[in-house]
């Protein structure tokens, strides 16, 4: 279920920068309204083609060989009795790929293949290219590797200990520190030392993973005679790839090909290159025939990049009235074998939580250590998700103490609009109070939480993220994004774009602006995208980047195109531009509407007057978003979108399992483009949020040598619908000027908040605080045991109570 709260906070968007007279207020006729994906009779019928229904003649299979071992030096290696099988036709291993990669260009830390040792279990060490699958896998397993076993840590403070072995053969320090942030703003010390109450905590986030349904695929063939390879891969960043493949295969960029196919889920756990791409394009270019390499599950899980582990310890100082005087956070973050994009990770940790809150003073200290396990990355919500769950159980924690309504603490911190944090962000549009009125309302709080009975309890918590990095990975001066469209004089239009759409949506809302301002239907736009060939650069999907960044530069190329068709109509009629304008398929006047003609005729003019009708647009970021300190460009963002979520429970306390029986999502976007497709990202991010508080964790089991404690969908539990509660997604309107139509992320946000929203409810419900992930029934359970204990020794009153008494539901 899902509805629409609008605030009038934030400017009218200038978007594109285009004339006043491009962006006078009209009527619209897309913009806000509900539409189907464009690509979503495909997907239902079954006929989409992922990478795996690739089928090229001559295609051969590539499986790779893993290390048994969490650490280990690669003593010899013997391919000899793999490479004489019938049935192989190459064999590849470390030694063919020696130069480093990584997606951050100053953490190049891994090797397609490993060389000279393995850092966890799972590591590639040689690759095979035969004419089956099966062949491949016996090839495989003929391979012979001599390891020399090393000590393993599992824990971050275990591998920073002085006398631990070096993991990572690339860490420039030698030791296993990957990254250590250190950012002070005011006094924290003071500022919390002077408070009249201070809230400390200590919060453990387990690790956990993507779970995208379709596992990661490549494919590669080299084209006879050019030369020129080709990649075919479920990526969500094919211009990273592209630069990555490269680097590491030492081929010129412009003879490599980068294309995404359809994609079954990412969530970030495809945000960089993996060792199967470089191998399948190795081999290709070794066999002069096509390659390819299908995951299976569990390499999908030893190959990870999900969200990190991270011990958190917070200190945060209140004055009497509930306002925030100062926060102090220190953090270890589990990073895995690799580096990723675990520096970034370290800087998010901290940097991202200086909103929706004004902190008068804020430290945070997170060190970030490489660990004999699946190198951490980008898991939706990047790097945030875990600050958040401890930041607003310490906001509750507050409450209580103080004797104050929980939703009315977080009001009186609420940093409001067009100012910046503490830490030199600039925040523009703000609907963060709109949303906690949603909910507040939606939910019934005010009367319904104080009449609920022991084990049923409400539970709020409030967040903050980024539409799109303020500045690329890799530094450069031109546009983030770029958008190609051109119209035909049938009355279609084409549109490309190197955004990857991974079912997010992205080629929908290209349509849909390109739809609002020329006038055409969905179904007479076709989006192009993720193809190096045939497409301007993008840089992927990731940080919520695309609806901002690369709707920005679709609606500058699509506004020229549309003052080129309404000009020369105008000429026609012998009108000022400013009268025509375009919709359902035709060209009107604005004055005269009875005077209309099809727009493939419109067309048609301005292609004799112009010549083809083609424009671009691009996007780039304004570079007044962030403070001026070492990492100050680290969180800044265009804009940034607010959620607040409010989540209902049932705890048994007899068994300790947590019913979820309701989520309240309200979601600042600020101007939702497609409403379907928010409300789709809400209630997604949401169920995802739910699942890692309740049932996900990515564990490594250490006592037996650092295998996966299950690396498959049925030892790692995610929720089914049949357990998913009822999520009602509120689509909060506050436009940015910085957005297309005052647009801001919807697909990674409205994740955050859930989490500590049931922590906080299950507080509510049998008086238990849960500082660490999942809320399992074990865990819940001995939580609540130990509090009856203390009330049973006069420590502390019944909560609610007695535990005996009748639930009730209001």
């Amino acid at each position: 279920m899902a509805d629409r709260d609008t605030t009038g906070e934030g400017a009218t968007p200038d978007a594109g920068g285009a004339s006043a007279e491009d962006t006078a207020p009209r009527e619209s006729w897309q913009i806000g309204a509900s539409h189907r994906k464009v690509d979503a009779m495909e997907r239902m019928r079954g006929v989409t083609r992922y990478t795996d229904d690739l089928k090229l003649p001559g295609l051969l299979h590539c499986k790779i060989k893993r290390s048994p071992h969490a650490h280990a030096n690669i003593v010899s290696m013997d391919t000899s009795k793999a490479m004489a099988m019938e049935g192989v036709f190459a064999v590849v291993t470390g030694k063919d790929f020696p130069i480093p990669y990584g997606v951050i260009p100053w953490t190049p830390d891994e090797n397609a293949l490993c060389v000279e040792k393995v850092c966890h279990v799972g590591d590639g060490v040689a690759a095979v290219a035969a004419a089956d699958e099966d062949t491949a896998n016996a090839a495989i397993d003929l391979i012979e590797v001599e390891y020399e076993v090393l000590p393993a840590y599992y824990d971050p403070q275990d591998a920073l200990a002085e006398d631990a072995v070096s993991i990572n053969p690339w860490s420039r320090k030698g030791n296993n520190l990957s990254k250590d942030v250190v950012l002070e703003f005011g006094d924290p010390d003071a500022a919390i030392e002077g408070a009249d109450l201070v809230v400390r905590g200590d919060y453990h986030f387990e690790g956990t993973t993507h779970a995208a349904i379709e596992p990661h695929c490549a494919v590669a063939s080299v084209e006879p005679g050019s030369g020129v390879l080709t990649v075919w891969s479920a990526t969500q960043v094919s211009h990273y790839l592209h630069r990555e493949l490269a680097k590491v295969l030492e081929v010129p960029a412009h003879r490599i090909r980068v294309i995404q196919p359809p994609l079954g889920g990412a969530f970030g756990g495809k945000s960089e290159p993996f060792d199967l791409e470089f191998c399948v394009a190795k081999l290709s270019m070794m066999t002069g025939r096509p390659v390819k390499c299908l995951y299976t599950r569990e390499e999908v899980f030893y190959s990870h990049r999900g969200r990190h582990p991270m011990k958190m310890s917070y200190e945060t100082g209140f004055s009497k009235d509930g306002k925030i005087t100062g926060v102090a956070s220190r953090t270890f973050l589990d990073g895995g074998a690799y580096s990723s994009f675990g520096l970034v990770t370290t800087y998010y940790s901290g940097q991202l939580l200086c909103a929706p809150y004004d902190f008068p003073a804020y430290r945070f200290h997170s060190t970030r250590a490489y660990t004999n396990k699946p190198a951490c990355g980008p898991k939706r919500g990047h790097g945030s998700v875990q600050p958040r769950f401890a930041m607003e159980i310490q906001l509750d924690k507050a409450a209580e103490q103080l004797g104050l309504d929980p939703i009315d603490l977080r009001r009186r911190n609420h940093i409001g609009s067009d100012r910046a944090t503490i830490n030199g962000l600039m925040v523009g549009s703000n609907g963060f109070l709109d949303c906690l009125g949603s909910v507040e309302r939606r939910s019934g709080w005010v009367t319904r939480r104080p009449a609920l009975g022991y084990g049923r309890g409400l539970g709020i918590a409030g967040s903050t993220y980024i539409s799109g990095t303020n500045y690329p990975i890799y530094p450069n001066e031109m546009p983030q994004a770029a958008v190609q469209i051109c119209l035909d004089r049938s009355g279609r239009a084409r549109v490309f774009s190197g955004a990857n759409d991974i079912g997010q949506g992205s080629n929908t809302m290209l349509a849909v602006i390109t739809s609002e301002e020329l006038g055409l239907p969905l179904e007479d736009i076709r989006v192009l995208s993720a193809d190096s060939d045939l497409c301007p650069v993008d840089l992927g999907a990731y940080s919520s980047r695309i609806t901002l960044m690369v709707g920005n530069a679709c609606l500058d190329a699509a506004k020229k195109l549309r003052r080129k068709v309404c000009g020369a109509v105008a000429k026609r009629w012998e009108v000022p531009r400013k009268r025509v304008t375009l919709a359902g398929r035709r060209a009107i006047d604005i004055e005269d509407p009875e005077r209309n003609v099809p727009l493939a005729e419109a067309f048609q003019w301005a292609e004799a007057d112009h010549g083809l009708l083609g424009e671009t647009g691009s996007y780039n970021t304004p570079k007044d978003r962030h403070g001026s300190y070492r990492g100050g460009t680290i969180g800044a963002s265009p804009a940034y979108s607010f959620t607040a979520h409010l989540a209902e429970v049932d705890v048994d306390d007899e068994t300790g399992v947590v019913s979820v029986e309701r989520i309240w999502c309200a979601h600042d976007c600020g101007r939702a483009l497609s409403r379907k497709i928010v409300e789709g990202q809400i209630e997604g991010s949401s169920y995802m949020g739910f699942g890692e508080a309740i049932m996900e964790e990515h564990l490594v089991d250490g006592a037996h040598s650092g295998v996966h404690a299950g690396p498959n969908l049925l030892d790692y539990r995610i929720p089914t619908s049949v357990d998913t509660p009822d999520i009602e997604a509120i689509i909060v309107e506050a436009p940015d000027a910085q957005g297309p139509y005052g647009a801001k992320e919807a697909g990674e946000g409205p994740l955050h908040s859930s989490i500590p929203a049931i922590a906080n409810a299950i507080y509510d419900a049998v008086g238990v605080r849960l500082d660490r992930l999942p809320f399992s029934p074990p865990r819940v359970l001995a939580a609540i045991e130990e509090r009856k204990a203390r009330e049973a020794s006069g420590e502390l009153a019944p909560h609610k109570g007695n535990p005996g008494d009748e639930k009730r539901s209001a």
